[in-house]
């Protein structure tokens, strides 16, 4: 009968080891080579310091970033429009039809395989942001031109088209569907914030969509 109790103690003493075991191995993330490795280095064999970092380095965690989000003009006090921020009256202003475009065969018969699908006049990449990428009749608002478009916010000219002659502009869309449902067509009063040189690089594109001053507004663009 004692013996049977000491093979059945022994058994429980055991199982509680193990358990215990578990347990703080997948707490810690250490398992019981990696103690042994710590307690030969600890003796003089390697920089024991050195080794504990790399160590907890290879065991952490991969950690996935998040998706980078702006904050609302919804969520400060103050403008909660580009149009209550800006004074564009100091602007000078003209009527252009505004129409919009996208990259694709619709707009540019350009399909996603071509080479160029999604590239402007300019060279730099269709982008809809607190600057967007508009396109315009370059004799009458060079390349680099920034316009402030009511109800669209600025515009940067980096693209021309053979159906945009005199006062006309066409604002970049992700989608047809886009187009449709947040511009069509219409006759607005923009302001030329900016007359162009001729050129636009990327670089300077995003120079001004990371203008810190208007950070808060740009969220709801890119939503848009």
């Amino acid at each position: 009968m004692n013996i049977k109790n000491f093979i059945r103690r022994t058994i429980m003493l055991l199982l509680f080891l193990g358990a215990f075991y578990v347990t703080v191995t997948s707490i810690s993330n250490v398992s019981l080579a990696d103690m042994q490795i710590w307690d030969k280095n600890k003796n003089g064999t390697h920089h024991t310091s050195e080794i504990r970092q790399t160590m907890i380095k290879k065991k952490t965690l991969n950690i996935v970033k998040p998706k980078k989000r702006y904050i609302s003009s919804d969520e400060i006090e103050g403008a909660k429009t580009l149009e209550e921020w800006g004074d564009f009256d100091q602007y000078p202003s003209q009527t252009v039809v505004a129409t919009g475009y996208t990259a694709g065969v619709e707009s540019t018969g350009k399909s996603p395989n071509h080479p160029e699908y999604g590239i402007t006049y300019s060279g730099v990449k269709v982008k809809r942001d607190l600057y967007s990428t508009i396109a315009a009749d370059l004799s009458v608002y060079p390349i680099g031109t920034i316009l402030y478009i009511p109800d669209y916010g600025f515009g940067v000219v980096a693209d021309k088209g053979s159906a945009i002659n005199g006062n006309k502009i066409d604002l970049y869309y992700h989608t047809v569907e886009d187009v449709y449902a947040e511009w069509g067509k219409r006759e607005v009063e923009v302001y030329v914030v900016e007359l162009g040189d001729g050129e636009l690089s990327e670089d300077e594109l995003i120079k001004l969509n990371e203008n810190q001053a208007l950070q808060v507004f740009r969220q709801e663009i890119i939503d848009s």
